[in-house]
């Protein structure tokens, strides 16, 4: 592809720092891994309760980070790892965070009453309005994996002015054509529900090669999410339609995402053909690409420096900087992070809302940083 930048993030942490595969397998730390500051909601929606943990409360005009778990996760199964990694940490302890768990997801949720309908993937997200609302967020960035993935960029394409950024990794934006509708139904009465969501979740060299890792959430699939809930939501989610997308300029009123993206896959992901395609759907100049080298289905666990590090860039390009000390050229800790706004003038900003953030940046067409990222007004495939 003609203009495509690649840049290159040396690893040389643990891929699962201060998470090994025991650990995981042990259900009481891993679940268990966070500190006391997350408090529970349950927030009451058209459609029912939504039930969210957060950190933090709003700050100014900054938004909050929001995520939405895959199929077959939570919250905690979904993001622990990276959200506890020493580096994120760095930058998130500048932001509120909230945790979304599907309806019914959670752990210790109850099952749902015979004849409970589960609300449609559209459903889902026009749920996350009364979070948004209840916590007095102005506006979020979202990092999904997933279902979640497709839940977020539904929900911004809805309600566009409550979303500033995007993390969409493993994103699926195709309905399933009646080929894939069989062959997952098939699955069904061949497979235990945990052994179908794991061929969602990892591609069939890592359910072959990674055994302690998809043992390890095989065990948690099984004995955390609640079974029945469970099969509410893969069901909704395989009858999703398509997110409706198209670039700008490749047909009449192309509707696409207005807030700038970032799409993760990982080179070893089942989910590639569908980031792929959601790429082709996007606008170059407010999308990334980041497809991570020697990673799977599931990045945020097996890479999370890795992702830590694109997330900054990403944070960077919105027009917010983390002044972060890297430990690989300095040989000791981070210090504090000090996350500010950057001065320089933002491509179609919106006025300010009068906080000491300054105005929020809307749409980006090149990333600045003081990393010398450069001017970037094009996709970026980043190779990791």
């Amino acid at each position: 592809m003609a203009g495509l930048q690649e840049l290159r993030f040396p690893e040389e942490k643990p891929l699962l720092r201060g998470l090994d595969v025991t650990e995981l397998e042990n259900s009481d730390n891993f679940l268990l891994a966070e500190d006391t500051d997350w408090k529970e909601h349950d927030i009451d929606t058209p459609y029912g309760l939504l039930h969210v943990v957060i950190r933090g409360s709003p700050k100014g005009n900054r938004p909050a980070i929001l995520t939405y778990h895959d199929v077959g996760l939570n919250h905690k199964l979904c993001f622990n790892t990276f959200f506890n990694f020493e580096d994120m940490q760095e930058i998130t302890k500048h932001f509120v965070v909230c945790h979304v768990d599907a309806p019914g997801q959670q752990v210790g949720a109850s099952q749902f009453p015979q004849g409970y309908q589960f609300p449609s993937m559209e459903q889902l997200a026009a749920m996350l309005p009364s979070v948004v609302q209840h916590f007095g967020f102005k506006y979020v960035i979202g990092i999904g994996v997933g279902a979640g993935a497709y839940v977020l960029a539904k929900f911004a394409l809805i309600f566009p002015d409550l979303v500033e950024g995007l993390v969409l990794m493993n994103i699926d934006p195709n309905g399933k054509g009646w080929i894939d509708w069989a062959a997952t139904k098939l699955s069904g009465l061949t497979s235990t529900l945990p052994d179908t969501v794991l061929s969602h979740l990892f591609s069939q060299e890592e359910l072959v090669s990674n055994t302690e890792l998809v043992q390890s959430y095989r065990q948690q699939i099984g004995n955390v999410v609640n079974q029945a809930n469970l099969q509410l939501f893969w069901n909704m989610y395989n009858s999703r339609r398509d997110l409706d997308i198209n670039r700008p300029g490749t047909v009449p009123n192309a509707k696409t995402l207005r807030c700038p993206v970032m799409l993760v896959v990982g080179d070893n992901a089942p989910a590639e053909d569908g980031v792929v395609d959601c790429n082709s759907k996007l606008d170059p100049t407010t999308t990334t690409f980041l497809k991570m080298a020697d990673s799977g289905g599931l990045p945020q666990v097996t890479q999370p420096g890795k992702l830590t590090e694109a997330f900054k860039y990403f944070l960077q390009g919105m027009g917010y900087i983390a002044h972060l000390k890297d430990r690989r050229l300095s040989g000791g800790a981070v210090p504090s992070a000090s996350m500010t706004r950057l001065t320089h003038s933002r491509t179609a900003s919106l006025t300010s809302a009068g906080s000491v953030d300054g105005s929020r940046p809307q749409a980006c067409t090149h990333s600045e940083s003081s990393e010398g990222l450069g001017q970037v007004n094009h996709t970026m495939e980043v190779s990791c």
